[in-house]
This record gives C-alpha cells, structure tokens and sequence, in this order.
C-alpha cells in the first residue's frame, strides 16, 4: 500500500511540481490492478476513460478550480457520463450520456473521476457481500466484511487509491464502511447534495455522501457539491455549514447491545469512546433513545419498504433471476401484498410525532451513539444474511427518516487491525454542530476554543434565560453559545421577584450567602449591548463571582428590588422553584 493519498497532500505536491495528474492516475492503476482481488471495482480505474479528463484539466485555471487533479471514486448507483451504471446488477445496467449532478460538480471544480465502484446490490445492505461482482474486502482484515452498501467507495479511500469518494446513504450505507474501513464518512442533511442521477432505493430517503480520510477534506467536497439543483425535486437549498460547538453531548443512557465474535471488543471500544467523549469539556447527557429504535423499525419493519419495491418492483418482475435472491427477498416485502395505504399513512403520522419528540430533544445538541453493531466474517455473514444485516444497523437506519445529519469517525481501533467508529448526529439546521463536534473529537479544539477567541463575553444566567425557559430564544438571537453550567461562590441569595413573569433576582452578600446555581453562556461583544438594553429593572449586569473564584458578567438584581420578594436561596437555584 502507498501512502496516504489526501486532498491536501496532493495539492501540495501539484503546487511544488513533485508530481502531475498524469503520474497519478498511471499509479492508481498499478494499485487498482493489484487489488483486484478484493472486489472494489465494477469499473475499474483505465487511462482510456480518464484521460479526456486529464486533458480538460490543461485549460482548467487551477486557481478557480479548487479540486484541480484530485481523484476520486464513484459508487456504481452514481452517474457518470459514458461510464456504465449497473446499481450492481448487469441485467439492470445503462449507460448515462450526462453526469449525476454531483458528478458534474466535482468534475466543474477539477476533480477526476477514475471508476465506479462495487455495492450491495440496489443499495440494499450494510454488509457489502450482496454484489455478483464479488463480496469487496474489509481493507485491513481480508476475511472480515467491508460494510456496505457503498463498500467499494470506502475501502478505495482506505486503500489509498483514490482521495475521496462519493457513495449514498438510506439506512447507513455512508457511514458503516467507514467505521469498518477506518476512515471519515460524511452524510449532509436531506437534500443538501442533490440526487439528480443516482438510482434510487428509498427516492424521499436518499442521501449522497463523501467518504475521505479526514472531516477537513469531506468539508472540501461538500463546498463544491452543496447547492439546490433546480432539475431535482428533493433538493433543498441548505446553506454551507459553519462547524459550531454544541450545548451538549447526548449518550445513550441504555448499553448498546453488540453483536458478533468481536462484540466485547466494540463494548470496550465503546466505553473508551464514552470517555473521550466526556473529555471535550462539553456537558454531556444521557439520554433514552428507544424513540429512535422504534423509527428505525418502520424502514424495514415497515412500510417504508414499500418505497424500495416502488422503484425496482417493475424490473425485477420483468427480468426474473437477475437479482440476489437475499436482496429480492427484502424488496418483495415491500409489495402491495404486505401493505396497504392505510398503514403507509399511520407510520407517517407515528414518524411525524417522533421526529417532533427528536427535534426537542436534539436541539442546540449532538448525539453519540456507535456507528456499528457489530462486525463479522464474509463466510459468517454469507451463513446467516439477514440477521448480520439487521444487527449491523441498529444504530443507522433511524437516521434518514428523522432527517439527520450525520458523521462517522473513526476511534480508537477495538484490536488489531480492527477499526471502532462512532457517529455523530444532528438535526439538519444544526450540521455545524456535527461538524464542530467531529473536529473536536480528532483533536482540532479550536471551533470549540473559538467561543472565546472571538471578540466574546461569558455571560452569567440564573433564570428566564436559562436553557428551556422563556427568553432562551434571546440567548440565540444575539449570537450566544451555551458553554457549561456552574455554581456562585457561596456568596449570594436569590429571590422570586413579584413581576409578570415571576423572575429571580440574584444579590450577592456580605455574609450569610450560598452557591447558587446558573449557566455560563459566550456571547458576542457586538450584540452584548442590545441585549443588556432589553434586560428591565430591577434586573441588570454586573459582575458575578463564581465558585472557582472568577467573576464575569452576569444578570444581578438591585436591593429596592426585593421589596416583597420571595426568599428563594434554599433552593439552590431558579429550576429548582419553577417546573419548565
């Protein structure tokens, strides 16, 4: 295996003239040849189809083409123009005479296209076995599985052959291989990358996704590929996220289940991850997550399925024998025989109750959970298809239809040669919550540090701007970020002020005081003062000490205030007195 072929790495490289497009392309060959074993490709990487877009890149200005020479592979569901699209099966293969919208994108910003890669079947799997073009290779361990659907994909960035990759994503297929190969897999938001030209499984489900060795470079394709496509009727115009440090850390408070001869690698793989995690300096919740068990269930368990027999039920009635028999026996469960209309509109009021349960839940916050439920062999897997399949996306296949974004990222390895991820989820408005999170998680603290370099001020809260109360929405309208919770020094008394609404006042003594509790948020300097201006008497800002010793701004009360106020300080703070 050569090294580490990245985005940055070869941009330095054209840059220094150590190296052309040419000389790249010429070893991906060399390498995709002496991987052939492993079933990455359906269309292999040829000099005889890349080199029209080794020639366009000679008239290409290199410095308004921002993937100028980079390579990249595509997952055969994908269009690519003059390049076969078999979805993995060759009964159902055509030959697009336009790219994919993505596609076209990446080739506009300088990207090569070298092949299309190999998948379970019509998208349907996460274990990357279902393809008669072979079962693709895990890349570090031959006998274990690669994952799927977009197996191909991930292990050609695994191996080095290409610096990026395009798959798709219903149930986890972009985010599965790359926990199992090593690498990052990035899923936007619903409608965020068009999926003009791909073929479709679940069409009001589907993602297009990158797999890459690092967030840094997904973020590089996800600048040139982001953007409502006008041909598309399931693209959004979903603006370029910015990363973001988040409130909290969700964590499933049940102990995931893992399944497989490695499970009780990947429960301590787990625990590890639940440390570092905890590491961040961002709070961190437990949270139950059966709400996201019981969407999970309604994409296969449900008539959700029904959605995949709409867009592949004619061919395999009219070609017979052309498909794995394990993948048309998931597709036929989906047939008019299984479901009817009424119970395709009962789970999407149910779907709509959760996802409005979720979003409460997920708002300003990430959540944790392990990419995968486990991992096995190909020869296990081939014994027992369905139950591994199933097992594999417990933690995915809740992701698409509660319209999350989501980031796979490779942890700590669970044994030798043997990779662990954990994904991190968001609702769609907050990707930059995921992105922030994820940067943080490899060791770029500075989105997370950024709160205080910019031009800042910690605020401190101790009532109706809290979290979940009245004028949280202030909070966000000025810009403010949660950062911790804390206590006072043990110096103050609260009162509940006789106004409309009942607020607390905070009064700091000479004696006779307690801790009381509050929350520490970041604001920006230049809507500090708008927000101080809203803030009514008796309230206002001063400094607050806290417990460590430290003073910031923070809300106090004048004395005249407490005329007729209520004692509240044995309460210890304002959530404590009022039930949100």
């Amino acid at each position: 295996m050569i090294s580490t072929r990245t985005i940055t790495d070869l941009q330095e490289d054209y840059k220094n003239g150590k190296i052309t497009p040419e000389d790249v392309i010429e070893e991906i060959i060399e390498q995709a040849a002496a991987d052939e074993e492993k079933n990455i490709w359906i269309s292999p990487p040829s000099m005889e189809k890349i080199y029209p877009y080794l020639e366009k890149l000679k008239d290409m200005n290199r410095e308004k083409a921002p993937l100028w020479g980079i390579p990249f592979a595509v997952k055969d569901n994908i269009d690519v123009a003059g390049v076969p699209t078999t979805a993995g099966c060759p009964d159902y293969a055509y030959t697009p005479a336009k790219h994919s919208t993505v596609v076209k994108r990446l080739v506009e910003s300088g990207a090569i296209p070298v092949g299309k890669t190999n998948l379970d079947q019509f998208a349907t799997g996460l274990v990357g076995t279902r393809s008669p073009y072979g079962e693709t290779h895990n890349s570090m361990q031959d006998e274990l599985i690669s994952g799927g659907s977009s197996s191909g994909s991930a292990v050609a960035v695994a191996r080095n052959q290409v610096a990026f990759s395009l798959g798709t994503d219903t149930a986890g297929s972009g985010r599965v291989p790359a926990a199992l190969n090593g690498i990052v897999g990035f899923k936007p938001s619903l409608g965020a990358w068009s999926t003009k030209g791909v073929v479709p499984a679940c069409e009001s489900l589907d993602c297009v996704t990158v797999f890459s060795h690092t967030l840094e470079e997904a973020l590089m394709v996800d600048a040139v590929v982001r953007g409502e496509d006008p041909n598309n009727p399931w693209s959004k115009a979903i603006r370029k996220p910015i990363p973001e440090r988040p409130e909290k850390i969700l964590i499933p408070q049940e102990e995931p289940t893992f399944f497989g001869p490695f499970a009780e690698e990947y429960k301590t793989a787990w625990e590890k991850t639940k440390c570092k995690l905890q590491q961040l300096h961002i709070p961190v919740e437990y949270v139950n997550t059966d709400i996201l068990s019981e969407a999970a269930s309604i994409l296969y368990g449900g008539p959700y399925i029904a959605e995949r027999w709409t867009a592949l039920g004619r061919f395999l009635e009219n070609n017979p024998g052309s498909s794995f028999p394990v993948t048309e026996q998931i597709l036929r469960s989906g047939s008019g025989d299984n479901y009817d209309a009424s119970s395709v509109f009962q789970a999407m009021h149910r779907l709509q109750e959760i996802k409005q349960e979720v979003k409460k839940l997920m708002e300003n916050a990430i959540l944790a959970m392990p990419t995968c439920g486990g991992t096995w062999t190909r020869e296990q897997v081939r014994e027992n298809p369905i139950q591994t399949n199933n097992d594999m996306g417990r933690f995915t296949n809740h992701c698409n239809l509660l319209d999350l974004s989501a980031l796979a990222v490779p942890c700590e390895e669970a044994g030798k040669n043997l990779p662990f991820g954990v994904t991190l989820f968001g609702l769609a408005d907050k990707e930059g919550l995921v992105l922030g999170t994820g940067l943080a998680f490899k060791g770029d603290t500075s989105v997370l540090e950024s709160v205080s370099s910019r031009h800042t001020t910690p605020v401190a809260v101790c009532g109706l701007h809290m979290r979940g109360f009245l004028l949280e929405k202030q909070m966000h309208e000025h810009g403010a970020v949660f950062v911790k919770e804390a206590k006072t020094a043990s110096k103050y008394k609260l009162y509940k002020l006789p106004t409309t609404p009942e607020k607390p006042g905070l009064i700091k003594q000479d004696e006779e005081g307690d801790a009381i509790h509050v929350e520490v948020w970041d604001m920006p300097l230049e809507t500090f003062g708008a927000f101080t201006s809203k803030i009514p008497s008796p309230l206002g800002i001063g400094k607050v000490e806290l417990e460590d010793g430290s003073e910031i701004p923070g809300f106090i009360c004048e004395e005249y205030g407490i005329r007729g106020a209520e004692d509240i300080t044995s309460a210890g703070g304002w959530h404590q007195v009022v039930t949100i």
